[in-house]
C-alpha cells in the first residue's frame, strides 16, 4: 500500500483551468410553475486492469477552486471532520490529499434553482458511501471521521450536507458574486439562467460541494493485449462516448449501449473539439439540462475531460445518483432532473509506453500531460531506482502546489 500511495502522489504541474465563458442568449425552454432544481456533476474513477475500479489518490492534484471555497477556512486549517486517522496520528485534509487513496472523485455538482417567485428552501445532499470535501455556500456538514481503508470497504459514513433556510431570490435579482484574482473553471458554472440564491450573507448562483466516494462504478473497462478497449455492463446507459487524445490530435466514438459488451478500437484521431461539444451538449440536454446548463458544464471540465490519454465518458443512471446521493428539498419542487457524467479514465499500452519513456528521460513535459493519473499509470510501469527517483523529487512539488487556491 505504502508503494501505491507514492505513485499516486506523481502529479508534476498544475493543469491549465478554462476562464469564464459568457453566454449571450437565454433557454428556449417553458419551465413549468413552481420551482424547478437541476443538478449536474461528474463521478471520475480509474479502471484497473481487472476493468473494476481501482484505489487511486481523488484529491489528488492542486486545488483547483477559489480561496472563498469552503475547502480552506475549514480543512487546511483545522483538523475538521474528514481528518484522516491512521492509528497512529490525524491528517488534515491538505495531507490527506498526498495520502488518502479511494476509488471515486466526485466533482463539481451543482444544483441551480428557477422559480417565478422568490422563495427559502432547506437542501440535504447525503453521501454515505463518501465524504464531503468542499462547498459553498456556508453549509452544515456531518460525516463519520474518515479513517485509511473505510472507501475501500464500502462502509456507511454518514456524510451529509445541508443548507438550511436558502434564499432563492428573483431571477432579476441585481446580487454581485464572489470572485479572485486568479482564473478557474468554478466560475463557468454560473453562466445559466438560473435565479441567484444566498444562503446567510453569501451569494452564489448555484449550491456546489464535492467529495471522495468508496462505491462501484456500473461499467467495467478492460484494455486487450492488441490495445481494443472491451467495455462490459454498457447495456441501457443513456449515452456513452470513448474519446482519445494525443497531442493536438483527438478522436471519439460514440458506443453501442444497446449492447451488454462491445469491444471497440481506439478511435481514429481525426475530430475536432466542435463536434465532440455537440455531442455532449445535445446528450445532457436529451437527459434532462437546459442547453447553457449543458454548456456550463461541458465549459467547466473543458480542460480537464480533453486532457492526453483515453477515456469514456458516460451519463448516469439517474437511479444511481440518487442512490449515492439521496437529495432532499423541502418545500418540495416540482421537478428536479439530476445528470451525471461518469468519466473512467482508461490506461492503454500506449499511454503506459509513453510514460515509461519519459520516466527514464526525464521528461517532465510528457509526464505533466497525465496530471493527477501519473500515479495509477506509473503503477504499471515495471519498478525501477529511475521510477522511485521520479517520485520523489515529484512529492515535495506536488504538497506545495496542493496547498494553494486561486486567490
Amino acid at each position: 500500500m505504502a508503494r501505491t500511495i507514492a505513485l499516486m502522489v506523481a502529479v508534476l504541474t498544475l493543469i491549465a483551468m478554462p476562464g469564464v465563458t459568457s453566454f449571450a442568449s437565454k433557454d428556449d425552454v417553458a419551465k413549468p410553475a413552481g420551482m424547478t432544481v437541476h443538478e449536474w456533476g461528474t463521478f471520475t474513477s480509474v479502471a484497473g486492469a481487472d476493468g473494476k475500479v481501482a484505489m487511486w489518490l481523488p484529491l489528488s492534484g492542486p486545488a483547483d477552486l477559489p480561496c472563498f471555497v469552503e475547502f480552506e477556512n475549514r480543512l487546511f486549517k483545522s483538523l475538521g471532520p474528514i481528518a484522516v486517522n491512521t492509528g497512529r496520528k490525524q491528517l488534515t485534509y491538505l495531507q490527506a490529499r498526498s495520502q488518502l487513496v479511494a476509488p471515486i472523485r466526485m466533482e463539481t455538482p451543482v444544483l441551480y434553482f428557477y422559480t417565478d417567485q422568490p422563495q427559502r428552501v432547506d437542501v440535504r445532499v447525503a453521501f454515505p458511501k463518501g465524504f464531503i470535501t468542499e462547498w459553498y455556500p456556508t453549509a452544515k456538514v456531518n460525516q463519520t471521521s474518515l479513517q485509511t481503508g473505510v472507501l475501500d470497504r464500502s462502509l456507511n459514513t454518514n456524510a451529509s450536507i445541508n443548507w438550511k433556510n436558502v434564499e432563492v431570490l428573483a431571477a432579476d435579482a441585481k446580487v454581485s458574486f464572489p470572485t479572485s484574482k486568479s482564473t478557474s473553471h468554478y466560475y463557468a458554472a454560473r453562466s445559466t439562467d438560473a435565479n441567484p440564491i444566498r444562503v446567510a450573507g453569501q451569494n452564489e448562483k448555484f449550491l456546489f460541494y464535492r467529495g471522495v466516494g468508496g462505491f462501484a462504478v456500473p461499467i467495467n473497462v478492460t484494455v486487450t493485449n492488441a490495445g481494443k478497449i472491451n467495455v462490459n455492463h454498457l447495456e441501457g446507459k443513456p449515452h456513452a462516448i470513448l474519446f482519445e487524445r494525443r497531442g493536438d490530435r483527438l478522436g471519439y466514438t460514440v458506443l453501442d449501449t444497446t449492447k451488454a459488451e462491445i469491444v471497440v478500437d481506439t478511435p481514429a484521431l481525426t475530430s475536432n473539439f466542435e463536434a465532440l461539444l455537440v455531442e455532449l451538449e445535445s446528450a445532457l440536454v436529451d437527459r434532462g439540462l437546459y442547453a447553457r446548463e449543458a454548456k456550463a458544464m461541458v465549459e467547466t471540465w473543458r480542460d480537464s475531460w480533453f486532457e492526453e490519454g483515453t477515456r469514456i465518458f458516460y451519463i448516469v443512471p439517474e437511479t444511481m445518483v440518487d442512490a449515492m446521493l439521496p437529495l432532499t428539498i423541502e418545500p418540495r419542487p416540482v421537478k428536479v432532473a439530476r445528470v451525471f457524467v461518469g468519466r473512467v479514465e482508461v490506461f492503454t499500452p500506449e499511454t503506459i509506453a509513453a510514460v515509461e519513456r519519459a520516466v527514464y528521460a526525464n521528461d517532465t513535459s510528457v509526464l505533466a500531460n497525465y496530471g493527477r493519473f501519473l500515479g495509477p499509470i506509473l503503477e504499471r510501469v515495471p519498478g525501477s531506482n529511475r521510477v522511485n527517483s521520479v517520485l520523489n523529487a515529484a512529492f515535495t512539488k506536488y504538497v506545495d502546489q496542493a496547498a494553494r487556491c486561486s486567490n
